[in-house]
């Protein structure tokens, strides 16, 4: 890699911003509601102070965030964190519950949620289908496994469409299996408007479920155009959704702690013998060695990269926004992948957890 750009996203954000586009959350997305908001006249400029100059302590009456497990140590003490979403369970190819994390591998004084993922379309088509044995045994293990929590927390995210009521009743069910002493929470991809029928429609989800953790990241994923992952204007207008739709006292706005690069071109193809031939001339390869008489040859080529992540300035402008419009409670995807530069500038408003 002989040509490496690094965009900084606060850098970016100073400057004016063009519309953004609405995209799904952290995971691979195959099915995928996307929303695009025109910028009116009306819309109300973003107004940052300029970096370098001394940050405020953002203070939230609830501050969330994940822990992957085996990588418990990211969790230090003294994290200004009100609760731990618990990450590493998830459904096998039977529908069964697997890899549930141990509880007691977490040692934290404020409340620990099981987050249960399921990210195969297929899959979670097979596990949420109404009458089904795996619905039911899926369920009744969910509901032991938040015995030693809590709170359970459903983070599926490929939900097809078809089966959206299928995915309302599995929340009801789960709802009405919990015992009232334990949270039940969502985390459920960003919108900036209510959709027709949206699989994720928070006005069904918000009556059952104690919080929402609205991921309002991965404006731009993998897959797409090159972008911040959660460019401010953009979580300004998933916010704004979030907080007439879902309410103050049940929406946590998620935010993300990593970064994502994008590069100008990859190699990594299958190939036809015609386009190698282009190949060998375009590059003017002259030595073509075999493997087990296989034909191998290398060449270089010059890649443009361009990287967005989030440094403790970006992190500021964010909350501070979010405080702005009332936002009481947020959350982190994930913790260890932060600057330690960040903890200085947020604040729990109690401690009595």
């Amino acid at each position: 890699m002989k040509h490496f750009i690094i965009t900084v996203a606060f850098f970016i954000l100073i400057w004016p911003l063009a519309c953004c586009s609405v995209t799904p959350s952290k995971s691979t997305i195959i099915e995928q509601e996307i929303t695009v908001e025109e910028e009116t006249e009306e819309e109300l400029p973003l107004i940052l102070p300029p970096p370098g100059g001394p940050m405020p302590v953002s203070v939230f009456a609830e501050i969330w965030a994940y822990v992957v497990a085996d990588r418990e140590a990211a969790l230090t003490r003294g994290l200004p964190l009100s609760d731990i979403g618990y990450f590493g369970a998830e459904i096998d190819s039977y529908g069964k519950l697997t890899d549930v994390p141990n509880r007691r591998n977490v040692s934290f004084g404020g409340r620990v949620h099981m987050v249960v993922a399921c990210n195969g379309r297929a899959l979670t088509h097979f596990t949420l289908m109404p009458g089904g044995r795996e619905r039911r045994e899926l369920i009744a293990d969910l509901l032991a496994a938040a015995k030693n929590y809590d709170g359970l927390q459903i983070d599926f995210e490929n939900v097809p469409a078809r089966d959206r009521e299928a995915y309302f009743s599995f929340l009801r069910e789960l709802r009405a299996g919990l015992p009232t002493d334990k949270m039940f929470t969502v985390a459920l991809r960003a919108y900036t408007r209510k959709l027709p029928d949206a699989v994720y429609d928070y006005d069904i989800v918000a009556p059952i479920v104690d919080r929402i953790l609205v991921m309002a990241y991965d404006e731009h994923w993998s897959g797409s155009k090159p972008g911040s992952i959660a460019s401010l204007k953009w979580c300004r207008d998933v916010a704004e959704y979030s907080l007439s739709a879902i309410g103050k006292e049940k929406l946590i706005m998620g935010l993300p702690f990593y970064g994502r690069a994008w590069g100008n071109q990859n190699p990594s193809r299958a190939l036809i013998y015609s386009t190698i031939e282009g190949i060998i001339k375009e590059h003017n390869i002259t030595e073509i060695g075999r493997e087990e008489g296989i034909p191998v040859f290398d060449y270089d080529v010059n890649v443009s990269v361009k990287l967005y992540y989030e440094d403790e300035y970006s992190l500021s402008a964010r909350m501070e926004m979010y405080k702005s419009m009332n936002v009481a409670a947020i959350g982190f995807w994930r913790l260890g992948q932060e600057t330690p530069a960040f903890w200085p500038i947020i604040q729990l408003e109690t401690a009595d957890y």
